[in-house]
């Protein structure tokens, strides 16, 4: 590849799209391709504390504003330190998550302005867009099921409830729908082998390796 190709993974809590990820990485790493992993918020020391403060579910207190806003914070960080650098040096980086993430669920499921909400995620990225987004979509009564039967303890934004998810999921799906060329829905209601076929035809297709994949 002359540049670095960037791949987002989105969906709303219990789509899978962690699973797919760790199935892709598995043929990455046979494929001999430079890549990097990266998740949101996280990636950085600064990102993953700025992870920790927003996660812990001892703050309650926590407004919507600043809830936004420390997510574009780590953002920042992540993009400048991390992101543009591993790009430029030709790697294929795939993010759990980007500001697709922000705008479903801080806009549309916390129903803040989503006009303004994506004009901070093109600062913090510095003009940044993912060169393809794979969406997994689930409906709400799956999602809830596959939450309800995780073992570990919910985090702060677990335990929002059914409507925030919904309203959540109902913004990625009009994400997917202004933005059809960049964002791929994939349907996470398929077994975990349907799905994975799906994203690698779509990866395939977008960078060109044909088998070697």
């Amino acid at each position: 590849m002359k540049k670095g190709l960037f791949i987002t993974f989105e969906g709303i809590d219990g789509s899978g799209k962690s699973t797919q990820l760790e199935l892709l990485k598995e043929d990455l790493n046979k494929s001999k391709i430079d890549f990097l992993i990266i998740r949101e918020p996280g990636g950085t020391l600064i990102s993953e504390q700025i992870r920790q403060i927003l996660l812990d579910g001892k703050n309650q207190e926590m407004t919507p504003e600043t809830e936004l806003l420390l997510f574009e914070a780590a953002r920042a960080q992540l993009v400048d330190q991390v992101v543009f650098p591993a790009l430029n040096e030709g790697k294929m980086v795939i993010s759990d998550r980007f500001f697709d993430s922000t705008t479903a669920y801080q806009g549309f499921g916390r129903n803040k302005d989503v006009e303004f909400i994506q004009k901070l995620n093109t600062f913090a990225t510095k003009d940044l867009m993912p060169d393809l987004t794979f969406y997994f979509d689930i409906s709400l009564n799956t999602a809830l099921k596959r939450l309800n039967a995780r073992k570990h303890k919910s985090d702060r934004l677990d335990v929002e409830g059914e409507n925030f998810l919904e309203k959540t999921r109902q913004g990625y799906l009009q994400i997917a729908a202004s933005d059809k060329n960049r964002v791929k829905i994939i349907n996470a209601e398929q077994t975990v082998d349907e799905v994975y076929k799906e994203l690698k035809a779509y990866l395939i297709q977008a960078i060109e390796l044909g088998g070697n994949i």
